[in-house]
């Protein structure tokens, strides 16, 4: 459905955003009900994001052979003033995080196989 008829009924775009966690992550967020993050999130102070452009980027660039992961989708607006869009690869913005993701926060999940060193993502991502 186009964005214009969307708006004409009332209804707004979700933007979601992506986070890829190897499993024993996602087992932390879904034990617990939050997390810091993986370990770069916690050593740079913050949960980075990706966009659904940017997201097959940050598998093949940050996770490169690795199976099991889990994709984790969260909409943008609902994590509030916490989530701020900053300046990373060459000028782009990337959503980061300033506090710990809270199971609460994400909208799905699905796993991200393997395929011949190819990452797999579900329709409509990356």
């Amino acid at each position: 459905m186009p964005l214009d008829r969307l708006a004409a009924q009332g209804q707004q775009a979700v933007m979601l955003i992506y986070k890829i966690f190897r499993p024993e992550e996602w087992a932390e967020l879904a034990q617990n009900g939050e997390t810091p993050g993986a370990p770069v999130d916690v050593a740079d102070g913050f949960v980075h994001f990706s966009t659904a452009e940017s997201v097959a980027e940050t598998a093949a660039k940050h996770f490169a052979g690795e199976d099991g992961l889990v994709l984790i989708a969260c909409e943008a607006d609902a994590m509030g003033d916490a989530l701020r869009w900053e300046p990373s690869r060459g000028g782009a913005l990337f959503p980061h995080l300033y506090r710990a993701m809270r199971i609460e926060d994400v909208a799905w999940s699905a796993p991200l196989p393997l395929v011949d060193g190819v990452h797999q993502f579900p329709e409509g991502v990356a």
